[in-house]
């Protein structure tokens, strides 16, 4: 083959080459979603199926590069560069759902909402009103627990720029709907925290034990909904809070007193004393 049709050749197959998924972090990866979540038998199973997850090749990259370069301030620290999974106890009255983990929050210390200002805002409220052990979370292995509480995201893995694309978000979303059966029994009431969390996550319930009423409730503020249980069980209450992120608190759309406010309207309609 001459010379010019082999360098057409390869630059046809590069065109139409399918980018394979690797990761340096993960030996026994999952790259499909929506065939491992179903099998999982319980909350721990799924979270170490979260862990293995590469589906998202650009995420892969991203989150593994970030712990290689790290922060100058965490330089010393093993980032954990992995998908993050939910956190709290299997029987859940209330969920909180995120956006996603920090590139050097979660990303880097394992656990959501860990290591970074905006869990400082979350964990601090949720132990003002009873639902965490201590206000601070440094790393996974600092004692926090959540009571009758579980955290979780549409997406486990940190995205560049904190923006995860559409396909990403829908990629990740079988994780999110195992997540929710399996809390299915005790989960009473759901606290969104911020607009995309609040997309993500109305097909879930819809594809879930709940009817979303129609047209579809929208975001905001101390936003809520009650979805009646399409399984003869108890109904879900949706909530709705501004994102505890620092473009928030920092300019006081969001203060403590308010994010308190909706985890107190949350308690009193999962009935947690």
């Amino acid at each position: 083959m001459p010379p010019t049709l082999r360098a057409v050749e390869r630059v046809f197959c590069h065109f139409w080459e399918v980018p394979e998924t690797t990761s340096r972090l993960i030996d026994n990866p999952i790259d499909d979603p929506s065939a491992a979540a179903p099998g999982a038998a319980d909350l721990a199973g799924l979270d170490e199926l979260v862990t293995r997850c590469t589906a998202c090749p650009r995420l892969v990259e991203w989150r593994e590069e970030v712990a290689r370069v790290k922060r100058a301030a965490f330089r010393d620290q093993e980032y954990w560069g992995r998908p993050v999974p939910g956190f709290g106890p299997p029987d859940a009255a209330i969920a909180i759902v995120g956006l996603a983990p920090a590139a050097h929050g979660g990303n880097r210390t394992g656990r959501i909402f860990t290591g970074d200002r905006s869990g400082d805002v979350l964990f601090q409220a949720l132990y003002d009103v009873g639902l965490a052990s201590q206000p601070e979370a440094w790393h996974i292995d600092d004692g926090l627990t959540l009571h009758s509480t579980r955290i979780t995201a549409p997406v486990h893995c940190a995205p560049p720029a904190n923006k995860p694309t559409p396909a990403e978000r829908d990629t990740c979303r079988p994780w999110l709907v195992r997540e929710l059966d399996l809390l299915r029994p005790t989960l009473r009431a759901v606290v969104v925290l911020g607009a995309f969390g609040w997309q993500a996550l109305l097909p879930v319930l819809a594809d879930a034990a709940w009817q979303v009423p129609k047209p579809r409730p929208k975001f905001g503020h101390d936003a809520h909904a009650e979805l009646p249980a399409t399984d003869g069980g108890a109904p879900l209450h949706l909530l709705g809070s501004y994102h505890v992120s620092q473009q928030n608190t920092f300019t006081g759309r969001l203060t403590p007193a308010m994010l308190r406010a909706v985890l107190e309207r949350a308690k009193g309609l999962a009935e947690l004393r």
